[in-house]
């Protein structure tokens, strides 16, 4: 047989609670599924292009140079393209015109793919004696910097957002200890230990939190779908690497969860805080 709990939220307080407690878990689920969708697309960008990078000889005395030593380390290449003066051309055209006195001015440029970032290291030693040899992700660092400032914003909100739960579990237990003074002084009478009165919210909060949780989940789901697949519509460069992996799923899922828990914890602290000071 099930024991009834002592007393219970009225009305009002259980509507507020599950709708305050299912904006915040939406923000919180919202703002974590950001995070890690952004981590992934660092991680994906970076390893798209880690070992690729780029040789600019500007000093046509050392064209030849820089030449031989792609030459003598082909087994170290994966793929080379040299960027003719066209290709060049049609890449600066949008900014600059008069092709013909542009071609004196271009440096002589090698895109490069090695099979190993050591086989990146030690090639790039031997040209950069010569040559300017540029890295991809030396680079794209900022777009790089840009998506971990980004992380860092996300997981700010995050932190708020907890906290603003854990305010709002304490605003209700202490409203509710108020509202049912006269049941709390009746327990102590008969000998109910604060434990138990904590326990009596704990049973109410879970309910209410588990609730708000579900509904928060299901509706920052889609949204967190729909940035993500906006993301990759756009097919601009770090966007466009945007994505959850199953562990991404799988701690969003366990968010909720931590919540919930959270709540009852929180309920038990500010619940016996209480009846110590009354």
């Amino acid at each position: 047989m099930k024991k009834p709990v002592v007393f219970s939220l009225v009305r009002e307080q259980s509507m507020f609670m599950t709708a305050i407690m299912s904006l915040l878990t939406f923000l919180s689920v919202l703002a974590l599924g950001i995070a890690l969708s952004i981590g992934t697309g660092v991680m994906r960008w970076n390893a798209q292009w880690e070992n690729f990078a780029t040789v600019q000889v500007t000093n046509p005395d050392n064209i030849n140079k820089a030449q031989k030593i792609i030459t003598d380390n082909t087994d170290k290449i994966k793929t080379l393209n040299e960027i003719s003066t066209d290709q060049m051309n049609e890449l600066m055209s949008p900014w600059i015109s008069g092709g013909g006195v542009l071609k004196n001015y271009l440096p002589k440029m090698w895109e490069i793919e090695f099979n190993t970032t050591a086989d990146l290291k030690s090639v790039g030693e031997q040209i950069s004696k010569h040559a300017r040899f540029l890295t991809h992700a030396t680079a794209l660092k900022s777009s790089t910097g840009a998506g971990w400032k980004m992380i860092l914003m996300s997981s700010f909100i995050l932190i708020l957002t907890i906290g603003a739960i854990g305010i709002c579990i304490s605003y209700i237990a202490r409203n509710t200890a108020m509202l049912h003074r006269r049941e709390l002084e009746i327990l102590n009478q008969i000998g109910a230990s604060d434990n138990f009165i904590a326990h009596q919210m704990q049973i109410i909060v879970a309910k209410i939190s588990a609730t708000a949780a579900t509904i928060g989940f299901i509706a920052a789901t889609p949204v967190l779908l729909l940035i993500i697949s906006t993301a990759h519509s756009a097919r601009v460069g770090l966007m466009a690497m945007l994505g959850l992996s199953g562990g991404g799923w799988l701690t969003l899922a366990l968010l909720p969860v931590a919540i919930v828990l959270f709540s009852i914890w929180t309920t038990q602290r500010t619940t016996i805080k209480i009846l110590k000071n009354s």
